[in-house]
């Protein structure tokens, strides 16, 4: 009888969900369990957690010239920076499409698994104004940017697939610089432009897909001179800027501006229509309760949204990233160092 007893408590213990934490230090040997000398060396062996459980990869600070790539059946990983800031621990390299066989053959950290987050890190593709040239591309549910920062030019982030949060960071570039179709908030985020372009590349393709970007808390600012010479843009031809808020890479694009900050630099039309005739008619673009200099709706593309109370709530981050499992990012990424 004493036997059976203690049976539901030895499957409770086995069915709990044990997490795995290890070291990344380099100059350390290859082959070990609990430190590691390369990011990726880390990622390809520390051990396996048990039951759905949690690795977490901490790294010295340091510049790493490594590019990652975070598999599929590598879920729930996460990366910590061990500075005292993201600039303190930096994973960088510098491919760029024209030689090495298209945008998606660039990125420096490609993430593809379930469940990752990353924290107090910077992320920088450093080929500069040579085209196509991604920083981190993240192609996988559930993921959380937390204190970190992305650097590059242009294609700095690829948020193409699944929910994705990304809170208190620093997003830098200058054409197309966030661009895919994930359903993702950017949330008390600076975007930085370098130099005469375009924020947003959003490719939503059909008006029922849940997919878009939500930027709210944020603050949009420019480097001197990103204002530059006038872009040549149909939604406004002999601009006095240059730098748009987006434009549609797919008929659908969705992007909403809430809460935000805009400093002087900003197209007054907001947004591009590619020198695509009307396809600004099918994308849904929108701005709310923002303020500063470039911040002035009157001037916007005719086409630009106007969000009812309704659209509003709609994309609040818990209801716009809950999905059909009710995830709540803002909960996880207060649990994240």
């Amino acid at each position: 009888m004493r036997v059976l007893a203690l049976l539901p408590l030895v499957v409770a213990l086995t069915a709990h969900a044990a997490d795995i934490t290890v070291l990344v230090r380099p100059g350390v040997a290859p082959g070990g369990t609990v430190e590691f000398p390369t990011i990726q060396n880390a990622i390809d062996h520390a051990p396996e957690p048990t039951n759905g459980g949690r690795v977490t990869i901490r790294i010295t600070p340091g510049t790493y010239n490594e590019r990652l790539w975070i598999p599929q059946n590598r879920p729930n990983l996460t990366l910590v920076g061990l500075g005292t800031r993201p600039e303190d621990t930096v994973i960088t390299s510098d491919h760029f499409a024209k030689t090495s066989g298209g945008t998606f053959f660039t990125e420096t950290v490609e993430v593809n698994g379930n469940g990752f987050a990353a924290v107090n890190l910077t992320f920088a593709n450093t080929s500069g104004n040579v085209g196509q040239a991604v920083a981190v591309s993240v192609l996988a549910d559930k993921s959380i940017f937390k204190r970190c920062r992305f650097l590059g030019y242009q294609d700095t982030l690829f948020a193409n697939y699944g929910r994705q949060y990304y809170v208190d960071s620093y997003i830098e570039g200058a054409v197309d610089y966030v661009f895919g179709n994930a359903t993702a908030v950017f949330d008390r985020v600076e975007l930085h432009t370098v130099a005469p372009g375009y924020i947003t590349a959003q490719s939503r393709l059909r008006a029922d897909e849940p997919t878009g970007y939500v930027i709210r808390n944020s603050h949009l600012t420019f480097a001197p001179g990103a204002e530059g010479t006038a872009m040549t843009d149909n939604a406004a031809k002999k601009s006095a800027h240059g730098v748009f808020l987006g434009r549609p890479w797919r008929p659908y694009s969705r992007v909403i501006f809430l809460n935000t900050q805009i400093d002087k630099g900003l197209e007054p039309a907001g947004w591009s229509d590619w020198n695509n005739g009307n396809v600004l008619a099918t994308a849904f673009y929108a701005e709310d309760g923002s303020g500063g200099p470039g911040a002035v709706t009157a001037t916007r593309t005719p086409f630009a949204k106007h969000l009812t109370s309704t659209q509003r709530r709609d994309f609040e981050t818990r209801t716009f990233l809950g999905g059909a499992d009710h995830w709540n990012p803002e909960a996880e990424a207060a649990k994240l160092p």
